[in-house]
């Protein structure tokens, strides 16, 4: 390398580095963004078996989902009630439609709209594989909620 082109290499860097001095660096709140929480959600309320009662835990979750999206529109919450394969499929068929009522009357007294709701029951269907195994935590509803912005 000549002489010449040391110093225009030397001359360039100086320059570069000279606007990087200029630069601001962004704040932490300007990089991170909160996470709106008026978002689409998923929870899981449990039931004991053969329940279709709200335990405490259960209270605990839809009250706090509520608070959560107090300042949300609710677009759509569809329950989908959920059984285990013990018993006859009659009665898991009412049981889950059992639990996704409990769930979604639960809701509405938190000051959900009423009419955002989507129920529906599986009842036992999808609770036993193929190959015969029980599936675990079937005792639930599924709740998904469509929340956006006011």
């Amino acid at each position: 390398m000549t002489m010449r082109s040391t110093i225009l290499a030397a001359g360039l860097a100086a320059v570069a580095l000279a606007g990087c001095s200029t630069m601001r660096t962004p704040s932490r709140d300007e990089l991170v963004a909160e996470p709106s929480a008026c978002a689409a959600k998923r929870f899981d309320i449990y039931f004991a078996e053969d329940q279709a009662t709200l335990t405490d835990a259960a209270r605990t979750a839809i009250g706090l989902t509520a608070t959560q999206l107090q300042n949300c529109q609710i677009r759509t919450v569809r329950v989908l009630g959920l059984s285990s394969s013990t018993g006859s499929a009659d009665a898991n068929q009412a049981l889950s439609e059992q639990r996704a009522r409990a769930v979604a009357e639960a809701l509405t007294a938190a000051g959900w709209p009423a009419p955002a709701f989507e129920l529906a029951a599986a009842g036992d269907q999808g609770a036993t594989t193929a190959s015969g195994v029980a599936e675990p935590l079937r005792r639930r509803t599924e709740v998904l909620v469509d929340a956006a912005p006011l």
